[in-house]
């Protein structure tokens, strides 16, 4: 597996103190966007998206050395951009004192005048739509949808059963045809 293979010598280089820059540097080049586009799903904001990237491949070249292969790396980089959007929206909600509620609407309102998300009108209500899940199912939508993940894959990202991703993505499917029926 191609992939694979990358990745290993992305990870053989990391262990080298003299090549770990280049290392670095083709994880950046092959994850960067992948991962960007992912927490932007759940941010909407591109500064945000920008912020919350920067400090996952802080957080990534922090404990690449402690990674233990026993995960995808790119699987182990995703739970890391999960757990940062999550802990991103909680500290949001907390600073403004809001409800989740009120943070998604401001989420909303940032996607309806953003230059960065110029889709068509049924992608604007798609958008909007997922805003109104709540974080897990939002996280299973977008990974399943938009990044094309297998539920083994989103597993191990979220710690959770296969069978409750699925459950869960049904759910957060229904919930937007709902709602962009509803809005027409």
């Amino acid at each position: 597996m191609a992939i694979q293979a990358e990745d290993e010598e992305i990870l053989s280089k990391f262990r080298d103190e003299k090549t770990r820059n280049e290392a670095f540097n083709m994880l950046l080049k092959k994850y960067q966007q992948k991962i960007y586009w992912h927490v932007r799903r759940m941010v909407i904001d591109h500064d945000d998206a920008d912020d919350v990237t920067q400090d996952v491949f802080i957080k990534i070249w922090k404990n690449l050395p402690g990674f233990r292969n026993d995960a995808q790396l790119y699987t182990w980089m995703y739970r890391i951009a999960t757990n940062e959007c999550i802990t991103f929206l909680n500290k949001k909600k907390q600073k403004n004192n809001v409800s989740l509620d009120e943070v998604d609407y401001e989420l909303s309102d940032t996607l309806a005048s953003s230059d960065q998300f110029s889709g068509d009108k049924i992608q604007m209500k798609l958008q909007q739509a997922i805003l109104t899940l709540p974080d897990k199912q939002r996280l299973v939508f977008n990974m399943k949808y938009f990044d094309d993940m297998k539920y083994e894959e989103m597993s191990e990202v979220l710690g959770t059963s296969v069978g409750a991703l699925k459950a869960s993505y049904h759910l957060a499917v229904k919930k937007i045809e709902s709602f962009i029926l509803s809005n027409d």
